[in-house]
């Protein structure tokens, strides 16, 4: 069997000096039977190396709960990356950042009571140890020296900027060989005096993420690390968006000339992302550094093979500055093709009402419940109760993470946005019957010391009296299917939301379709019942992609839940990805 290790220098496999060129896919952005697809590519770029975190939270719903198949499957997706004649690098965490919900960690462990994530809390670290111990045997078989594709594995990620808790880095550590992780363990931080200090131990390999400055940063990470390759295990290429902002993008020629910088230098490299995939359903994590802000769906990073899968301009000049120094494929990857505009009309129609709610799972509360006191992972819930108003009134909120809609009976009175800091909602004069407040959660923040904080709302005050004995309902838009879904009569009209909507859309040979939303307010789409994202009016991104793997020939449905309201009822499926704006 082959040996991975550290040498004076450089990595060294099998004695021989082994330079990393790797890029990041992350399994669980993207349609599992897309994943060969993904890799192939890669190795067409002339990468030799596939990093992937490990979203705990992805395989872990419950305490009780680790699934490994399907989309889940890493055992497979390691395997193809052996396969297609590539190594890997495994990030298992437990806390993964990534601009994924709640930074990977289950909101169940979150919502522990008096847990202290990411330190030497005891609770946090039998979790932690029974997370890992589900891990093992999916990972620990795939070392190099076992002869499968894994030569490192990372201890946390990015902990400098978050703590300097040695001995929970340490515990960490002792964990990972106790399960049989032989590989050289690593750790990764900014390349600042201060992080690099906080985030290894003397017997963890450092590295370090960056995108620009490269020299300098080099010569950080010598200084910190007198002997050992240099590494730059995040190489940010691009960045991720916010709703409401602008899409990010890089110069081409200055990521290629930093790309040529890092390799030139003898350093070892993982570039973040190569493909940065979708957050399917309700998976985009957020940000909050006194202004909340929600990632989009698309994780596409300006990444060298796009959200969809196809190169970029960045692709071939990467591709082009790995040639100078790795043996790279002569085949190359075909570019996107042309895809025929269409519309597809919504044909039924549900108002939001009339979906069931899981009564079962309703309790009744004077304060309103929090999601994570239901152990509702999310994003809906409805909050109820009675009440009579003579003349005017306004509702405050204390909190609302993240909106709110808020409806007397079935009328719609108003929104408090959290990234607004909205706190007041006017009713209607002479307000009676029954108020109903719309709870969404827009994703749990993944950076910071925001990680895993409630969702929900607060307490809620009517002329100065905080209102008590609420009832309050998870509420799930699938549970639409047991509706009485009603014919729409003129399919050119606006409908107002929140309402459900569907129809079908018929193919002869499944190809990935981009749905424009540029005619929607703000919603999730579902295709064959698979939850392809959110939308919203804010942009920057105006399509949604859908891989043709979710596609099969003949007819696929569509549901959309839309909270505001369309313009028609039709589903454009464009020519081809728009991800909004750039900076001007």
């Amino acid at each position: 069997m082959s040996v991975f290790a550290i040498g004076e220098r450089d990595f060294t496999l099998d004695g021989e000096p082994f330079q990393i060129i790797s890029g990041a896919i992350h399994y669980f952005r993207v349609h599992p039977d897309s994943w060969r697809d993904r890799i192939r590519k890669a190795r067409l770029m002339g990468l030799n190396t596939i990093e992937t975190y490990v979203a705990w939270n992805f395989h872990a719903p419950s305490r009780d709960e680790f699934h490994t198949d399907g989309a889940r499957d890493l055992g497979r997706f390691l395997d193809i990356i052996q396969e297609e004649g590539l190594r890997a690098i495994v990030r298992p965490g437990p806390y993964i950042c990534a601009e994924w919900d709640n930074g990977g960690l289950p909101t169940w462990l979150t919502a522990t009571p008096d847990i202290v994530v990411r330190s030497s809390d005891p609770t946090y670290l039998t979790e932690v140890e029974r997370y890992l111990e589900h891990l093992a045997p999916i990972v620990e078989p795939r070392q190099i020296n076992h002869g499968g594709p894994i030569i490192l594995m990372q201890v946390e990620n990015e902990y400098g900027a978050y703590g300097n808790d040695r001995a929970y880095l340490t515990h960490l550590t002792n964990v990972y060989r106790n399960l049989g992780f032989v590989v050289p363990l690593t750790t990764v931080d900014q390349p600042m005096d201060d992080m690099l200090a906080h985030g290894t131990l003397p017997d963890l390999h450092t590295t370090g993420s960056f995108g620009s400055r490269i020299d300098e940063r080099l010569a950080t990470l010598r200084e910190h690390q007198t002997t050992g390759p240099l590494m730059c295990s995040e190489f940010w290429i691009g960045w991720f968006d916010h709703w409401g902002a602008h899409h990010h993008t890089t110069d081409v020629a200055d990521a290629a000339n930093a790309l040529d910088r890092l390799l030139g230098a003898g350093a070892s490299v993982n570039i973040y992302m190569f493909h940065g995939g979708t957050n399917f359903g309700f998976t985009n994590g957020a940000n909050d550094k006194g202004v909340y802000q929600p990632l989009v769906t698309s994780y596409d990073y300006d990444a060298p093979l796009a959200e969809d899968g196809y190169p970029t301009e960045k692709y071939w000049a990467f591709r082009e500055v790995i040639a100078r120094y790795a043996p790279v494929p002569a085949e190359v990857p075909a570019e996107r093709p042309l895809v025929a505009e269409r519309s597809v009309p919504l044909t039924h129609r549900v108002g939001w009402l009339d979906v069931p709610l899981d009564v079962d799972e309703a309790v009744t509360c004077d304060s309103p419940a929090t999601f994570d006191g239901l152990n509702v992972s999310g994003p809906f819930v409805v909050y109820e109760r009675d009440i009579a108003v003579e003349g005017d009134a306004v509702l405050r909120f204390n909190q609302v993470r993240d909106i709110a809609y808020v409806f007397v009976d079935t009328t719609f009175v108003g929104v408090a946005y959290r990234d607004h800091h909205d706190a007041f909602i006017p009713l209607p004069t002479d307000a009676r019957g029954t108020l109903r407040v719309l709870v969404e959660d827009q994703g749990r923040v993944n950076y910071g010391p925001r990680l895993g904080e409630w969702k929900g709302m607060g307490t809620v005050e009517l002329q100065g009296h905080i209102l008590t004995g609420w009832r309050v309902t998870p509420c799930d838009p699938l549970l639409a299917e047991r509706a009485a879904w009603h014919e729409i009569s003129t399919l050119s009209d606006a409908i107002p939301g929140p309402v459900m909507l569907r129809g079908d859309v018929h193919v002869d040979v499944p190809e990935n379709l981009y749905l424009d939303t540029s005619g929607w307010g703000k919603g999730a789409v579902w295709v064959n019942g698979f939850n392809v994202g959110r939308y919203w009016s804010r942009g920057p991104q105006h399509t949604l992609f859908v891989p043709a793997e979710l596609l099969r020939p003949g007819v696929n449905s569509i549901m959309v839940f839309e909270l505001f309201g369309v313009a028609s009822a039709h589903v454009v499926c464009a020519a081809g990805p728009d991800l909004g704006h750039t900076e001007f």
